[in-house]
């Protein structure tokens, strides 16, 4: 593991931890907030979180928003 992959887990934790892009950016020593977060994206539960918050069981309050989910189909048994 080398030192950049080591400035990714660090601008991640921050990430995960709260601490604000300003802050990170700083800690990191980037001038330039897209760098920040190209080293600080965000996680896989985080962007499911947010789109919980529109998609999710309260979004049957608004009418304008309707979730779709796709049937998942059975795998077909080979013959042969």
């Amino acid at each position: 593991m080398g030192p950049h992959n080591l400035k990714h887990t660090f601008g991640r934790r921050l990430r995960a931890a709260g601490v604000s892009l300003e802050t990170r950016k700083t800690l990191l020593h980037h001038t330039n907030g897209d760098i920040t977060t190209h080293y600080s994206g965000a996680e896989l539960g985080e962007l499911i979180n947010a789109v919980e918050l529109i998609a999710g069981e309260n979004s049957r309050k608004n009418p304008a928003l309707t979730l779709i989910r796709k049937k998942t189909s059975r795998p077909r048994k080979l013959t042969g």
